[in-house]
């Protein structure tokens, strides 16, 4: 509380009134820094009364004397001294006089942003003492500085920003409108209580008689939106704008606050992250509200459209070449999947920050996006115990350069080598026994005189190479010798390239020969280079492996082992396309 020493002001005596509730017959020359307790404030927060370090100033005058008042806005006055501290004007003594100080006050408030707002009062017969620290308080916890400029009387730019991202994501069906059902999720969610039919009516017709497009279809728009919230502003009803900020994850300078965007999620050694069910039902619901032409495939443009509540676009072209796509190059309904199964196993964090981008804690009614992952069991109990609950399942491909490694990750995705933008990583889904799967393929460098920790963990691993090459088995017979062969991680040896001509490897045992001593499984053949896309089989073996590491071995030449897994993966990739289409057709 500041305000002019040799013009007597009355700050000490505000003080004393406002916490013995009467104005005191002695007024110490200064009060010592006070505390009021939360539970005797409108807004629940302790409040500490002090001379220095405030988070709100209140700039005393007294109402009966011309120069406290010139002294407020002169160029040595508090106003000019004070900047990015919401302020509050107090004009004091008001029982002195008869007439209002606010003519004079008002020009000197429009002037400076800070100043949050005015009030007369008086200490001795405590008029408007309550209220000025209310005001106070309120210019802390609902500043207008961030929201509005008084001088445009108009939202600022970050606060549409931020309004236009709340509107898209309580727009659930992105018609571009926020229908009743809509409203009344959006007042529930951020006041715990839905509006009466009557109240959504008296609303709209506010907006209605202020503006022609804020209402359509009998819903509201972006702009009818933002106008209430404007108009809640001008009224004073700060508390309401903040309110709805804050429930949508924003601080005070209206950025999504490092709590909201990354909540704390503990994940233990050799365990890996997951979606639950619960997230890919939240994400289906946004693959389907963005694909207005219900053709299960993601155009650029609503591709742009869903990332509209990002910062940033996330997904580069890359993506396209990690995840399945359409005739057109466009990122179906499945690849979608795989690119946030992706991320969530490789990058939770990441994952975590998409997700409140997109409001999911906020749709779902949950605490925190954290409620979206599953962290894996310890892959040792996995393998103590012979079963496994997870469904994403890592293969590193390793392999000398030109080896075939790139088009093996390309096939799985359905496609030759003949891509734009080279992606290290290609995921999609496999069905194990009836049990859909995520197998995730990394490319791994060919460096072999430092492979990371990284590029060693994995459930199972590819050592790819070159048919037509006679030097390019080597590289695979030493990563395996240097790195798995002691390893219970499963290995597959594949022969890439495999419509040229086979020529005789310089290493001083054949391929054929090397897996034998190794107790592997024969090299397998792959090409990519045909007019058929390229079978599956092969990567359902590989994520069979990696299911069941114990078995590998022993079931090496079962044939039926690895027949019961390619069987049940065709007849349930046909399956699950025909229940999504028929799921579709009914939304």
């Amino acid at each position: 509380v500041f305000g002019d020493i040799k013009s007597k002001v009355g700050k000490t005596s505000l003080i004393m009134s406002l916490v013995s509730e009467e104005f005191p017959d002695e007024v110490p020359l200064r009060a010592e820094e006070i505390t009021i307790p939360a539970d005797v404030t409108p807004e629940r927060v302790p409040t500490h009364i002090l001379s220095n370090n405030a988070n709100v100033i209140c700039i005393v005058y007294s109402v009966n004397n011309k120069k406290s008042i010139e002294k407020v806005s002169a160029p040595s006055g508090f106003v000019h001294q004070i900047r990015l501290v919401p302020l509050i004007l107090v004009g004091n003594k008001s029982d002195l006089v008869e007439h209002s100080s606010m003519e004079t006050i008002l020009p000197i408030m429009n002037q400076y942003q800070d100043i949050e707002t005015c009030v007369e009062c008086s200490a001795k017969n405590l008029k408007n003492i309550s209220e000025l620290f209310y005001y106070a308080q309120k210019a802390v916890l609902h500043p207008t500085g961030p929201l509005y400029c008084p001088e445009e009387k108009e939202l600022k730019p970050s606060c549409i920003k931020a309004l236009t991202r709340i509107f898209k994501v309580s727009d659930l069906d992105n018609d571009g409108i926020l229908n009743d059902n809509e409203l009344n999720f959006f007042q529930r969610t951020c006041f715990n209580t839905p509006l009466a039919p009557q109240a959504l009516e008296d609303v709209k017709n506010v907006v209605r008689r202020n503006m022609n497009d804020g209402v359509k279809d009998n819903g509201l728009t972006l702009k009818g939106f933002l106008f209430l919230h404007t108009l809640f502003i001008q009224r004073g009803r700060h508390e309401t704008t903040w309110t709805v900020l804050r429930r949508f994850g924003y601080d005070d300078d209206l950025e999504l606050t490092q709590e909201y965007l990354f909540p704390l999620l503990k994940i233990p050694p050799d365990c890996t992250t997951e979606l639950n069910h619960n997230a890919y039902l939240f994400l289906q619901s946004v693959f389907d509200k963005h694909d207005k032409d219900r053709d299960c495939a993601l155009s650029p443009e609503e591709v742009k459209d869903l990332f509209k509540v990002f910062p940033y676009m996330p997904w580069g072209p890359d993506v396209n070449n990690t995840v399945c796509t359409n005739e057109q190059g466009w990122i179906t309904y499945q690849g979608y999947l795989s690119q946030w199964t992706l991320t969530t196993y490789l990058d939770v964090q990441r994952s975590l920050e998409y997700l409140g981008y997109l409001g999911y804690s906020i749709i779902y009614e949950q605490e925190s996006q954290a409620a979206a992952i599953t962290v894996t069991r310890n892959k040792r109990i996995d393998l103590q115990k012979k079963q496994t609950q997870r469904s994403v399942f890592r293969c590193n491909v390793l392999g000398a350069r030109d080896s075939g490694k790139s088009g093996f990750l390309q096939a799985f995705l359905g496609r030759n080598l003949q891509v734009n933008h080279k992606s290290f990583y290609a995921i999609s889904t496999t069905y194990v026994y009836g049990q859909e799967k995520y197998l995730l393929l990394h490319e791994v460098m060919p460096d072999f005189d430092f492979l990371s920790e990284a590029d060693l963990a994995c459930d199972v691993v590819c050592l790819v190479y070159d048919v037509n090459n006679p030097r390019s088995f080597e590289y695979c017979a030493k990563v395996y010798k240097q790195y798995f062969i002691d390893s219970k991680t499963p290995c597959v040896v594949i022969a890439a390239k495999s419509d040229l001509h086979e020529v005789r490897q310089h290493y001083s045992l054949s391929p054929h020969e090397f897996c034998r001593k190794h107790k592997l499984h024969p090299p397998q053949p792959f090409t990519c280079n045909s007019t058929e896309a390229p079978s599956k089989d092969l990567y359902t073996r590989l994520t069979t492996m990696a299911m069941y590491p114990h078995m590998a071995q022993a079931d090496l030449k079962n044939s039926t082992f690895w027949l019961r897994a390619s069987v049940g993966a065709t007849v349930f990739a046909v399956l699950g396309f025909a229940m999504y289409r028929a799921l579709l057709k009914q939304r």
